[in-house]
């Protein structure tokens, strides 16, 4: 007879659930937009890359308060299995849709698309659908991106090294070494933010001084730059987990949407002249006011159905929009690539269309594959 040790699901934290679908659907805007800024400084919804900041305090969180207090009934392999049946259905799914529509966004944004061989597109998505990062000389886009078939997912390789890292040695640490690691950690933030370049990474030309826009190239620069986000903002979310001094507030999953939406939607602060006051400003948020959300999100309830339906929706596409919408920006890139002079009118309806689009594409990709994949994959491999 088999054994059987599969440890059932804890009750998820529902508004953070919401809060991962508000944040989801202000990336999806924040990328629509981006298509027709000129560059960072003049871009709306300026800082909606924060939103990947944010899930990983999100993510730190949520790894500790399911798994801390499971690892005398769980072993290192049953712990990657778990993630992997929670992480990666969406991650080929993401990849495969990208494939799907890769040369539909053949323009001069994307100057390797044209060159692209079929079997070359291939073997890339083959390549992508195990999480190994492409090296700049693979690229096939123009972007120098890890997965240039859907952009998004460097931020879930950085969460698989999170994962990683938690397992094998961060689990291990006390409530004061983890304190220890996190506020240095947050040094790298500051480093990163604040333009101090103490380690001599960034040349003097930095093209996002003040920012931590970046992390998907495997370039020493863009390396650091994803590890620095990653570092501080999952291990605090995780060091939060811990410590459980969470805040409640009423009607807190509202509240902490709004402060959610005005983070992200900040217009970009300084100028050309004060670079800094961006930077300080992207410190604050992910050092204080990120971990301030998840805290508050946390120890807050939601009450009445209506509330409840939002932040269930929100919580089950917050993912699956992530992970599938760029395809559909690329798209969008190349229209508006071709298109240059499109009406203001159109340019709208095509924004709003693609932002329906991309949810309805999550909703199904959800309930007709993410779902019953990942039941298959818990019955037939988990549970076994």
């Amino acid at each position: 007879m088999q054994h059987n040790d599969y440890l059932a699901s804890k009750p998820r934290y529902e508004i953070l659930d919401g809060l991962r679908g508000v944040a989801s659907m202000m990336v999806v805007a924040y990328h629509l937009f981006e298509t027709y800024s000129h560059d960072p400084l003049h871009q709306i919804l300026n800082h909606g890359y924060l939103a990947v900041d944010f899930f990983f305090v999100l993510s730190g969180f949520v790894i500790g308060y399911a798994y801390d207090d499971r690892w005398t009934r769980m072993t290192l392999k049953d712990f990657f299995k778990r993630r992997l049946v929670r992480l990666h259905p969406m991650v080929i799914m993401g990849t495969l849709i990208g494939a799907l529509l890769f040369y539909f966004g053949d323009c001069s944004a994307f100057p390797f698309i044209s060159e692209t061989p079929w079997w070359k597109l291939l073997l890339l998505f083959l390549l992508s659908c195990t999480m190994i990062p492409a090296v700049t000389s693979w690229d096939i886009r123009g972007w120098e991106e890890t997965n240039p078939l859907n952009g998004p997912t460097w931020s879930l390789t950085l969460e698989y090294i999170a994962n990683i890292l938690y397992a094998l040695f961060i689990r291990h640490f006390s409530k004061t070494l983890l304190t220890i690691f996190v506020i240095g950690t947050g040094f790298l933030t500051i480093d990163l933010t604040m333009n101090l370049d103490v380690f001599n990474i960034f040349s003097a030309n930095r093209n996002a001084a003040y920012t931590v826009i970046g992390g998907w190239s495997i370039t020493p620069a863009q390396i650091y730059i994803g590890i620095s986000r990653l570092l501080y903002p999952f291990f605090m979310g995780l060091l939060l987990s811990r410590i459980n001094k969470l805040i409640k507030i009423k009607r807190g999953f509202w509240w902490c949407s709004i402060l959610i939406i005005v983070m992200l939607a900040m217009p970009r602060l300084g100028g050309q002249e004060n670079m800094w006051m961006n930077g300080a400003y992207e410190a604050f948020c992910i050092l204080a006011i990120c971990p301030l959300i998840v805290a508050i999100g946390a120890g807050s309830d939601i009450k009445g159905k209506r509330s409840v339906a939002i932040c269930t929706f929100l919580g089950e596409i917050s993912y699956p929009l992530y992970i599938t919408h760029f395809p559909l920006v690329y798209m969008q890139i190349a229209w508006a690539n071709s298109h240059p002079d499109a009406p203001l009118g159109t340019v709208i309806c095509l924004s709003i269309s693609t932002f329906i689009l991309s949810i309805g594409l999550a909703y199904a990709s959800l309930k007709l594959y993410d779902i019953p994949v990942r039941e298959w994959l818990k019955k037939h491999w988990l549970m076994k």
